[in-house]
Formats: C-alpha cells, structure tokens, sequence
C-alpha cells in the first residue's frame, strides 16, 4: 500500500515553488525576440524554446501521465520531440537537430507550458500525493533549475556569436563580487568525510558518503582573475604544448584557440560578450568560460595544479565559492557506493559516468537554492560555454 501524504501547509509550500520556479524560466526568456527562440549554432547548445518544452515534458511524461486520472496528452508527438536522452521513453530527434524545428512553434510551446502547468496545480491541490510522486516532483524541480542556468548558457552563446553582438538585457544580470587578497589555505592531511550528508534534496551521484584519505595540501581562497589569465596568454601559453594535456593541445591547434570564449582582440584591446553586449575585460574580474584543458594548462604554467574533487569539498567551508563552476582534475565516476535507479530516472546521471570531468561549486547563473558543496557536475573537457573558472592548489 503506497503512502499517502495528504494536502498539508507544507504541501502548499510545495506548489508554491513550482509555480515560482516554473515561472522563473519563462522570465529568463521574456527579453528575448521571437527568432532567438529557435537558433541552434552547434549541437552543445539548445534553442531556448526546446528547453522551455522539454522542462513540461518532463512533468507530462514522469508525473501526470503515469499519475494524474484521466490525464489527456497535451499533443502525442511531443514526447519525441522533448525528449533529450531517456532511452526508456522512445525514440526522440536528435539533439543536433532541436534548432531545425521550426514547429512546434513559440506560442504553441507556451500554450503547452501552459497546459502542464494548470494540470500540475490541479494535482498537486489533489490528495494523491506519495513517497514515490514527491521524490519525482523534487526531481522535476532540480531539473527545472539545472535548465534555466543552461538556460543562460545558450542564451549567452547565440547571441555572443551573432556578429553585432547584441545585448541580451539592459539591467545587470549578475552582480560583480568583490575581489579579496589572495592566499593559499593550507588543509591538513587525513580522512574526510565526501558526500552528500543530511536533510533534502541530492542528485543520485552525489549519494554513497564515504571516507577519502588526502595528503596535505594548499588551496586558493579565490578563483583565477582575468588578470591572471592575460598574464597566461600574453606569456604564450596558447603556442607552448609543454603546458597542455596531448587531447588539449590537439584541441588548441584544431580550433587555433587564442583565449576564452567569448574574449575578442579588437584594436590592441581585450573585449569579452557580457549578457550586456561587448565590454572592455576587467581584469580583477573572475574569468569564465574556459574548459578543462586551459584551466589544466594554466594549472601548469603556474607551477600548480587542479583541485581533485575531494580536496574541493573537504576545503569549500574555508574559501567563498559559487561564481563558477570550478574544474577539477577528477574524472566523473560513480561512488563506490552508487546505486542506479531503475527505469527512466535511472537515465539521469549514472549513463554520463565517462569522458568528463567534474566541477565543483556553483555560478552565479545557478538557481538560488540550488548549489551544495557535494554538488558533482559535470562537463566533456573541450566545453567552455558553461560559466566555468579556475581554482588552484598546491
């Protein structure tokens, strides 16, 4: 017999935050023209109109069809279009061609949205709500919020290569910290504890919290500055392979990388695409937007490295963090404890355990509430669109 959680103030809680957070993502899309919705400039990157529909197909397809009584199907051939990997759920277009759906339109996605969204209060006002339901709606929500900070990548991405490098907003979108003196926090060796502990909500890759041996080390108190990097470039460090890992410098040579994404050389100045347009680089400002094999390759040049990931979490109550996504030299791997999920859920974090590399933190294009020291992303090591910084160790 299922357990049964009926309708209580914490139940209304509940539907509160889908509703804030269901509405989040449209305002992240509300200062966007019509024909931003749909573009698609290379395969790691979604038209925002397919996120936006694939966030309600979630809820469609793991709450209400198999939920809600007498549920109807909003449109049956959107399970192929909105689905992104679940095997178990069919067959889906192929993530290269998302920016070749001119149909569903933009409207017809938000009248989808729409639909979904009604359903779900209804069923969330409803008394049918279990263990099992709540666990998936938890899901649901995190899933939301990790697509409205992709949300920002893409947006980022399609319109910093749109040759008139056109603002995504007037206001500022992400205040600027504070830069405080560097220094080195030295961390004693020994065991420590890595791993999701406590009340509420975790990705299942974060589960399995287990005892890791670490000898001494020192770690950064801040992340690299743009300053730092510049001094990285205008050293060379784009035309020297003893710095870079073998797949990295073959990458430096395929793509004639020269510096970050988004940083342009424009009349003997360093300009970057902000969500404002093209300003001139600050240079106590965190750098972003590196991948792996530049952030490794800076690592080295400095005579340092990459935190692994468990240095990172045994450190990260001793230093402030969440403006980036900091890299770090550990490979994503399962826990030794790890437990896959059965079925469709079991798809979300267990399949992608290969070929990547873990970050560590938070951005500040992460939802609020949304971040955790044992938080384990992850990303393939060419990838620099996501809001991704430097933190060394020694």
């Amino acid at each position: 017999m299922k357990e049964i959680i009926h309708i209580n103030p914490d139940a209304k809680v509940f539907l509160e935050r889908f509703r804030k957070i269901r509405q989040q993502s449209e305002n992240i899309c509300r200062p966007l023209e019509i024909e931003d919705y749909v573009v698609q400039p290379v395969a790691d990157v979604s038209p925002p109109k397919w996120h936006l529909g694939h966030t309600t197909w979630f809820f469609e397809t793991f709450i209400l069809i198999p939920f809600a009584r007498d549920y109807e199907v909003f449109d049956a051939q959107y399970n192929f279009v909105f689905n992104s990997y679940y095997e178990t759920v069919g067959a889906r277009v192929l993530r290269t061609d998302r920016g070749n759906l001119s149909r569903p339109s933009v409207a017809d996605v938000y009248q989808y949205r729409a639909y979904v969204n009604e359903k779900m209060e209804e069923f969330l006002e409803s008394d049918s709500l279990t263990v099992e339901i709540n666990a998936i709606l938890e899901l649901g929500l995190n899933h939301e919020q990790q697509h409205q900070e992709l949300l920002y990548y893409d947006i980022k991405y399609i319109l910093g290569h749109n040759p008139l490098f056109p603002s995504y907003s007037e206001r500022v979108i992400f205040e600027k910290r504070p830069i405080k003196k560097n220094e080195f926090i030295p961390i004693s060796e020994g065991l420590y504890e890595i791993g999701f502990s406590g009340t509420g909500f975790c990705f299942d890759n974060e589960l399995g919290r287990h005892k890791q041996y670490l000898e001494s080390f020192e770690i950064a108190s801040n992340v690299v500055s743009n300053s730092e990097y510049l001094q990285f470039i205008e050293a060379g460090g784009y035309t020297n392979f003893k710095y870079w890992h073998s797949d990295g410098w073959a990458w430096v040579k395929e793509k004639n990388a020269k510096a970050p994404l988004y940083w342009h050389y424009i009349d003997a100045n360093w300009m970057h695409y902000t969500l404002n347009g093209l300003q001139a680089i600050e240079l106590d400002a965190s750098l972003c937007h590196v991948n792996f094999y530049e952030a490794a390759a800076f690592a080295s040049w400095k005579g340092m490295r990459l935190p692994t990931e468990y240095e990172w979490e045994a450190a990260s109550h001793l230093f402030a963090w969440g403006e980036r996504w900091e890299w770090t030299e550990s490979a994503y791997l399962p826990y030794s404890r790890f437990a896959k999920q059965s079925g469709a859920i079991g798809e979300y974090n267990g399949k992608f355990m290969v070929n990547q590399m873990v970050l560590r933190g938070a951005s500040e294009a992460t939802s609020a509430g949304h971040s955790r020291p044992s938080y384990r992303n992850f990303f393939h090591p060419k990838l620099q669109w996501q809001f991704s910084g430097i933190r060394l160790v020694k």
